[in-house]
């Protein structure tokens, strides 16, 4: 059982640094396609359609690691003048509901991934790049958040902290 949770937590992480990692050349992409522009030069076409895509996966790899460290925007002024008991009924209350539709769009993105496999899809832009590999990050990603929300829900700790506004 350890081994089986320090793989998903190496997981969560690499795909949290693989994340980090397309922010990067989001980064770089935007500005080399901005310093080619200004020097009068077209910016290849594959630097647009590839930051695009990182946009999706940064999105989409990001997502879990943010669930896990509570990073998501959410707004606490309700929970924080409820009393704990009933405090965390609605914290767990509201991580399950997550939970039911995370999973239902990891089903839902691995029937789409699945579909594109077969049909043999293609993405065509600057090149022809196989649609699967845009949507397997749905079943993956929307998996892994509803493991993450599990946490909330069956864990000790409680998604919401009772603590209204800003505690950085």
């Amino acid at each position: 059982m350890r081994i089986l949770k320090t793989l998903y937590d190496s997981l969560i992480y690499g795909m949290a640094i693989l994340a980090g990692a397309g922010l990067v050349w989001l980064m770089v992409s935007t500005i080399t396609s901005v310093v080619m522009r200004n020097f009068g030069v077209q910016p290849f076409a594959w630097l647009f359609t590839s930051a695009e895509y990182s946009i999706l996966y940064l999105t989409m790899l990001g997502a879990p690691w943010l669930v896990r460290e509570k990073g998501h925007v959410h707004i606490e002024l309700v929970t924080a003048a409820l009393p704990p008991a009933t405090r965390a009924v609605v914290s767990r209350t509201v991580a399950a509901a997550c939970v039911l539709v995370c999973a239902m769009l990891a089903w839902k993105g691995a029937e789409l991934a699945m579909t594109n496999l077969e049909r043999g899809d293609f993405d065509v832009r600057a090149y022809f790049f196989p649609r699967w590999i845009l949507t397997i990050s749905f079943p993956l990603a929307f998996g892994c958040m509803a493991i993450e929300f599990g946490r909330f829900v069956f864990g000790r700790d409680l998604l919401h902290s009772g603590e209204a506004g800003i505690h950085e």
